[in-house]
């Protein structure tokens, strides 16, 4: 049976994130080009090719693209870092996906963007996709170019982009702020699915969450794409509570969106505080219903700020 589309290319296809998704563009497409800027994982998909390129190199991305009816762009330093360490991983790569796309006719890219693009805004806001731009870190501004190229591209030139703003994407929850925050890996792949499989999206923001009791947004504006979350940290609330630290609305890192990041110095390391965090969470976190699946859960941990 013919798949949906022809060849889709990930960037960023080794980390974290890019290995939980690879066997779902690959379900999508006749042929997924994976990218990094490291080596190849041990084993490839049926369907599946690796190039390695850094995407911050504009000659590099360029061929890759040639023949792609779409691009999921992952690739990126996963942290805050001084300006100038995330200029080539962070901004020029995506300056560098969205115009050989363009050049190659790509029809829509898939962004992993982040929370931290408006982590700034309070959790009591309940925002929604159209809030203002609210960066907590020199990474949560990359996420906001990329956003906002994203939106050039679609008004001028009519190439649509689904932008992604994953909270905490992890196999299990791992402190009290993931109550709120949490993505599950099944979540994210059907997240991902969906805005690939969409018949239309033109320029569109969604928040990468599960179905949380305690999501501090409003997702509403993007169910056209048919994003049904099914997971929900609160199934870990209560032995992630018992190691919370105590509550403090003057601590920014509790009352912000975008957790630690929201109080680190500019250019130091956010992702170092939210495992601060996790290394306060009982060492076997369950939760209260589900507990058949955690032993498949706890064979893999991933992190994303």
């Amino acid at each position: 049976m013919a798949k949906l589309h022809k060849k889709i290319v990930l960037t960023g296809a080794c980390g974290n994130l890019g290995m939980e998704i690879r066997a779902t563009l690959a379900a999508l497409a006749d042929e997924l080009v994976s990218v990094d800027i490291v080596d190849a994982p041990p084993s490839l998909l049926d369907n599946e090719t690796f190039v390695k390129v850094d995407c911050a190199i504009f000659e590099k991305v360029l061929p890759i693209m040639e023949g792609a009816d779409m691009a999921v762009h992952f690739a990126s330093i996963p942290d805050e870092r001084p300006f100038e360490d995330l200029l080539g991983p962070n901004f020029l790569s995506s300056y560098n996906v969205w115009e050989a796309g363009h050049r190659h006719g790509v029809k829509r890219i898939i962004f992993a963007s982040s929370v931290h693009a408006v982590g700034m805004h309070e959790n009591a806001s309940g925002i929604d996709a159209d809030a203002d731009h609210a960066p907590d870190t020199f990474y949560g501004l990359a996420k906001c170019f990329a956003e906002d190229l994203g939106k050039l591209y679609w008004t001028k030139r009519g190439m649509e982009s689904v932008h992604l703003r994953i909270f905490s994407c992890t196999k299990v929850p791992q402190n009290a702020r993931a109550l709120r925050t949490w993505l599950s890996f099944d979540d994210l792949r059907q997240l991902v699915d969906r805005a690939v499989t969409a018949t239309t999206t033109g320029f569109t923001v969604v928040f990468g969450v599960s179905n949380n009791d305690r999501a501090p947004l409003n997702n509403a504006k993007a169910a056209f794409l048919g994003y049904k979350p099914k997971d929900n940290a609160e199934n870990w609330a209560e032995s992630l509570l018992a190691a919370a630290p105590p509550a403090d609305a003057s601590d920014r890192a509790q009352m912000c969106l975008g957790g630690p990041f929201a109080t680190v110095p500019l250019g130091e390391s956010g992702v170092a505080g939210i495992k601060a965090l996790a290394e306060t969470a009982p060492a076997s976190s369950t939760p209260v219903t589900d507990t058949k699946k955690l032993p498949s859960f706890l064979t893999k941990k991933g992190m994303n700020p």
